[in-house]
């Protein structure tokens, strides 16, 4: 009863994790609208920092040299590199169908769990792997290259991409968390991974103006890099990490797919974007995909860290 209660709350954690993800494509293109992508990205991480600053002071580090080693290669790819990457494809693309591309995390993350995490995976699971993959060629092709906004390949593309280096910081951080606290594995790794952008972003975009002091930024984008740093990165990265101790990872994929459907939804209905047929076909197929690996799974999670 107890591991049963426990897995309810790790799916419920790893529900309302994936829905907050599913806004962060809608922050981010409100932002990209007065920002560009290096300091768009680097104020969200800064925000999701300010918001676990509490969380530092009451949950000191005890890793050991591997695990600070382990820590900052998760960092490194899971901020920098696949955020970067990820909005810079959001730049070129629409906000409905980069959301509609997340729906291949499932899958991406399944087969993972597979190979790195010793998670079972059985012809349906690699069937839904194929389908999944075709889902995602239909809605990148019927995105065209249309221009003033509209989706492209290449922005299609580059989120998908930036999904498979999610996987690796998704695994890492969960083996971290067979040793530690979701809440330290979390807070730290965010503020590695934030110190990082400070390096990179000044060097690469070059200095910004200060948030709310200089008028260059309006306050709406500076109130959508706030949202999505507290609701959209700190929040939903405690969650999914604290989900990801109490259920297994390929179970956990099936509930990524609320985020292709929250974002799809707020850059049609809010955005005003426009998806064809074919994005359309290629999103039921992803979610099909997911739903029939995921919800196949019978694999149990080890015994984990509790959330304190």
């Amino acid at each position: 009863m107890a591991y049963r209660s426990s897995k309810t709350l790790g799916f419920a954690a790893c529900t309302v994790a994936s829905a907050l993800w599913g806004c962060g494509f809608f922050f981010g293109r409100i932002a990209l609208d007065a920002m560009d992508v290096g300091h768009m990205v680097l104020y969200r991480f800064v925000f999701a920092v300010i918001a676990l600053l509490p969380l530092l002071i009451t949950h000191p580090p005890k890793f050991t040299r591997n695990d600070w080693g382990i820590l900052l290669l998760a960092s490194f790819l899971g901020v920098p590199l696949q955020f970067l990457l990820q909005f810079y494809g959001l730049s070129l693309t629409t906000v409905s169908h980069a959301s509609l591309m997340v729906g291949t995390m499932p899958v991406i993350l399944a087969v993972g769990a597979a190979w790195f995490a010793h998670e079972r995976m059985d012809k349906i699971g690699w069937a839904a792997l194929a389908g999944s993959s075709i889902g995602a060629g239909l809605i990148a092709l019927g995105g065209g290259h249309a221009a003033g906004g509209g989706s492209t390949l290449a922005g299609d593309l580059l989120v998908v991409v930036s999904l498979g280096i999610a996987l690796f910081w998704i695994l890492l951080n969960k083996r971290l968390m067979e040793r530690h606290s979701a809440v330290t594995v979390t807070a730290y790794g965010l503020v590695l991974g934030t110190a990082m952008l400070l390096i990179w972003v000044p060097f690469r975009y070059g200095w910004s103006p200060v948030p709310f002091l200089l008028g260059h930024v309006p306050m709406k984008a500076w109130l959508a890099s706030i949202a999505a740093g507290v609701l959209c990165t700190a929040t939903t990265t405690l969650l999914w990490n604290w989900g990801m101790t109490q259920v297994p990872a390929s179970q956990a994929g099936i509930l990524l797919n609320m985020e292709p459907l929250m974002g799809s939804l707020l850059g049609v209905f809010v955005l005003g974007e426009h998806l064809g047929p074919t994005a359309w076909a290629g999103g039921g197929l992803i979610l099909i995909s997911a739903i029939t690996l995921t919800t196949g799974s019978k694999t149990r999670v080890r015994e984990q860290m509790p959330l304190t």
